[in-house]
């Protein structure tokens, strides 16, 4: 790759990693950038999924206070959101992408509305069932393509623990970076992953992660909520549009 392209990638990287760890849209920004740079949709996908890792990596340098004291429910829910990342990345490469087109659209304007209005109650944290479960089929979605994954796993986070949103940013943060890494490792050893757009994106995602933390912590109130709702709808809204106007 030329100069110019890496250090685009690299730009790409940075923020798309800012917005990954503040609205959780890292892929409305990473993936479009790499299909400008001429990877075809697949190899995009997949360059994308495995340059991400490096967003929770730098999101969890970047979190250690909000994480501080989370270390068991992280370790619980970890397994099922690797698992999740793992199932997603090989549905990905066995099957064609039409059906998760048509269904990505109503899970992220639902996920979106209940950031904005959550559940009353809770499903009894890391041990309830029902969260669980949700954790496993919301990273599914995130290892098979991701677009606005990690919203959906902060609204089933929001649904489980009575958490502030910046610690809830930061869980979700580590949920999705772990099914984002199983989901990489898959597609490393048998993916068309594009290596030398890979490097300066994931890069970029590094420094972003780190810094977007420090974005969250500040925002007022429940702001951060509601700033990712908006977000999540607007996704929902062009993702939508181009599933079903076809």
């Amino acid at each position: 790759m030329i100069v110019g392209e890496v250090l685009g990638l690299l730009g790409a990287g940075v923020l798309a990693g800012v917005v990954s760890t503040v609205v959780s849209l890292a892929s409305m920004v990473s993936y479009p950038a790499l299909l400008a740079f001429g990877l075809p949709p697949l190899a995009a996908n997949v360059t994308n999924t495995v340059a991400l890792v490096f967003t929770g990596i730098g999101a969890a340098a970047g979190s250690r206070p909000e994480l501080a004291g989370e270390g068991g429910p992280m370790l619980k829910l970890g397994p099922i959101a690797a698992l999740g990342g793992a199932t997603g990345a090989g549905l990905l490469l066995v099957t064609p992408s039409r059906t998760f087109e048509l269904i990505a659209p109503w899970l992220i304007a639902m996920a979106s509305l209940l950031l904005v209005r959550p559940p009353s109650g809770r499903v009894r944290g890391e041990h309830g069932l029902v969260g669980r479960v949700a954790l496993f089929v919301v990273t599914i979605y995130t290892g098979y393509f991701g677009a606005a994954g990690g919203l959906l796993v902060f609204a089933v986070l929001a649904a489980m623990f009575e958490h502030s949103a910046a610690k809830l940013n930061a869980m979700k943060n580590v949920m999705s970076g772990l099914a984002n890494a199983v989901a990489a490792l898959g597609f490393a050893l048998l993916g068309p992953v594009d290596w030398g757009a890979a490097a300066p994106l994931a890069a970029g995602f590094l420094l972003g992660g780190w810094i977007g933390p420090k974005i969250a912590r500040r925002l007022p109130g429940q702001s951060l909520r509601y700033l990712a709702a908006a977000c999540g709808l607007a996704v929902a809204i062009k993702l939508g549009w181009d599933a079903y106007a076809r």
